[in-house]
């Protein structure tokens, strides 16, 4: 199975190399044969590598230790869906699973476009497969998947192939129900902005750069961005769960770097509707896409040199180096290319007054641009300053909350202005008219709130803010409801769906601005979080607010595959019973670590999160850690909320559904012409 794992990928990479020439040479000369045979080269390189996935997934499942992934990533006790998450549960299998998502998208995009007569889909199908390339060259030259371990024995020369008793099993962090589906979203959306790359770039080669490229990736955008979206959130969902520290973000490297090309690709998705209502920011939207494939790249880096210390990151590594030629030669190829296609970036008009919508677009451009940039410097400022000065200095929380927070709520206040906006330039009675109740409606939100005895300024804006923008998304919803209902006779319900319906990417979009508002407030939960820590034994008690915990007992076990120390304890709050928590305290066999298993009590109002932080080995006594954390519950909602707004925009409208309808009859009468 090795050696069909490593001829599958050898392969694959001649086929991605025969891939690339055709379908460039195809678009530069106008050749269609070598197009379709490049074309389908992807479809074959496709099939290789999930050849080799599928051979790996084989080996990891039946334990087949002479693979040193194999050995180094699972052991022969730990649950089959484990053995199928170690895919990419370490470096070569998981930059395996990079590829083979790539390919799959590449494949995907030549499939669905096979009919389109256009140069835009070769060259772009041509820069993905470039792509592939790359990181199919890592794994056949640098990280291979399918390596065996082999050791010298006395009296040979050559090394004969070693299989050990049992493997070192998987970090007992990822063994963990989140970390099954975390790391194949997370992939998704963080290797689905290749996608919008490569149509950029084969729109800057093709000197095609109307709106026809952006009309291609908009669904392609919007499915990448939910989906990294999507895992950035579970990815913090796992940390709560696992990691014990009562928190769901610490700024950490690996955080930030998928964080990064989120704020990226967001600013690319508002900034790309002024492009297609007024043909403006055409080197701004370029430049945003190609922002975002590089911070990809980027993160990938980060994750796997090892130049950064993190629990999320991989062991260091030699692959760094071929990280960093990438980057350097793919950014200066995209600037060059757009330097040179300049002439045909040019807007074709100017903006006509600072209170529009277009300026509210832009702003929010240059907000979620700072943020980024902030996340970068925090985050790049260790290694810089360990390669100037020799000294690592390390950047925290602190750095990350003092800029981030301001910024964020002032994000915040821009997606409660942009629906206010008039395009063009707003006038001041329709300022006035537009923002009063909004306003009114916040400034009595936050009256209340105070009076309540809500205080602290940030957490004060930031529900005040909250308010705001869910009044503005409410306005803009009842505007449109009233006036299906006067225009058709329609019940409400039938009016809100049909409204929706009507225009799905406007409404999914104010669907996601409501999503990110119950974020917020969970977000804003943290300025009100409470901790407290004791030593207890059985019929001890804990107290932190109006919760009191008494421990009832602590247990020791074995399982195969670890022994774990569980303390039950029985909880009230205000003195009405709760039921018990369970923490637990974990060693896995394997490879010799210890997790914390959290107990968690969780409402819309608060979460009672119980950690069993370890055993005072002077007295005995277990260590009980409590965190009480206001509002996280909405952050988990606000999620799915944004799920369901991203599903929204993405599904095409009724008028869209007639045009698309009409474009393939017309292409399938040209080719009919053509074959006359």
């Amino acid at each position: 199975m090795a050696n069909f794992g490593n001829l599958s990928l050898t392969l694959a990479f001649t086929f991605a190399i025969y891939a690339v020439i055709s379908l460039i040479t195809g678009t530069k000369t106008g050749r269609r044969d070598l197009i379709k045979s490049g074309e389908n080269a992807v479809y074959v390189y496709f099939a290789l590598i999930t050849s080799a996935v599928v051979g790996l997934l084989y080996l990891l499942v039946t334990s087949n230790f002479q693979i040193e992934y194999v050995a180094s990533i699972t052991n022969r006790d730990m649950p089959v869906y484990y053995k199928l998450a170690a895919l990419w549960g370490g470096q070569a299998g998981s930059l395996l699973f990079w590829t083979w998502i790539l390919a799959t998208y590449a494949a995907i995009v030549t499939f669905r476009n096979r009919q389109r007569r256009t140069n835009l889909v070769p060259a772009a199908v041509g820069i993905m497969s470039m792509t592939t390339l790359f990181f199919l060259s890592l794994n056949v030259f640098a990280e291979n998947p399918f390596s065996e371990l082999a050791m010298s024995h006395a009296g040979l020369e050559e090394q004969l192939p070693f299989a050990p008793a049992d493997g070192r099993g998987l970090n007992p962090l990822l063994q963990h129900p989140v970390m099954v589906i975390h790391p194949p979203i997370l992939y998704l959306g963080y290797v689905g902005m290749v996608v919008p790359f490569a149509f950029a770039i084969a729109a800057l080669i093709t000197r095609e750069l109307g709106n026809a490229w952006i009309t291609l990736i908009r669904r392609w955008t919007l499915i990448a961005w939910g989906l990294l979206g999507f895992g950035i959130i579970l990815g913090g969902k796992w940390a709560y769960m696992e990691l014990g520290w009562g928190g769901y973000w610490a700024w950490d490297p690996v955080e930030n770097a998928s964080l990064m090309p989120w704020l990226t690709a967001t600013a690319f998705l508002h900034s790309v509707i002024v492009q297609e209502k007024k043909n403006m920011l055409k080197v701004w939207n370029v430049t945003l896409i190609i922002a975002t494939y590089l911070l990809v790249i980027f993160g990938t880096f980060l994750t796997r040199s090892g130049v950064v210390s993190s629990v999320h990151a991989f062991a260091q590594s030699s692959i760094g180096s071929f990280f960093v030629s990438y980057i350097a030669i793919a950014g200066g190829l995209c600037v060059w290319l757009v330097f040179s296609r300049l002439e045909y970036l040019k807007s074709e008009n100017e903006l006509d007054s600072v209170v529009s919508r277009e300026s509210g677009f832009l702003f929010n451009n240059l907000v979620f641009l700072g943020a980024c940039f902030a996340v970068l410097w925090g985050t790049v400022f260790p290694v810089i300053s360990e390669a100037i000065q020799g000294e690592k200095i390390s950047v925290g929380a602190p750095f990350f909350n003092k800029i981030n927070i301001p910024v964020g709520l002032f994000l915040l206040f821009l997606t409660g202005v942009g629906p206010l906006l008039a395009w063009r330039k707003t006038s001041p009675r329709s300022l006035k008219k537009n923002f009063l109740w909004p306003m009114a409606v916040a400034m009595v939100a936050a009256a209340i709130l105070f009076a309540t005895g809500v205080s602290g300024f940030y957490p004060l804006v930031s529900f005040l803010l909250c308010v705001f923008v869910t009044a503005t998304i409410f306005v803009e919803f009842f505007r449109g409801i009233r006036a299906r209902m006067r225009a058709h006779g329609e019940m409400l319900h039938h009016a809100f769906l049909r409204l929706i319906g009507k225009n799905k990417r406007r409404y999914g979009g104010y669907i996601v601005h409501f999503a990110i508002v119950l974020i917020f407030i969970g977000f804003t939960g943290n300025a009100f979080n409470r901790e407290t820590k004791g030593e207890v034994t059985e019929g001890d008690t804990i107290s932190l607010g109006a919760y009191e915990l008494r421990c009832e007992q602590i247990e020791e076990g074995e399982t195969p595959n670890y022994t774990y120390i569980v303390a039950t304890l029985s909880a009230t709050k205000n003195g009405k019973p709760m039921g018990t928590l369970v923490p637990e305290k974990r060693f896995y066999h394997a490879s010799e670590q210890g997790t914390s298993e959290v107990a968690l009590r969780s409402n819309l109002a608060e979460d009672l999160y119980v950690v069993f932080a370890g055993v005072n080995e002077d007295n005995n006594r277990a260590v009980i850690q409590i965190f009480l954390n206001p509002l996280v519950a909405w952050v988990w909602i606000g999620t799915i909320v944004m799920i369901v707004g991203t599903v929204v925009a993405i599904l095409p409208d009724g008028r869209d559904v007639r045009i698309q309808r009409r474009k393939r009859a017309l292409e399938k009468l040209l080719r009919a012409s053509e074959k006359i």
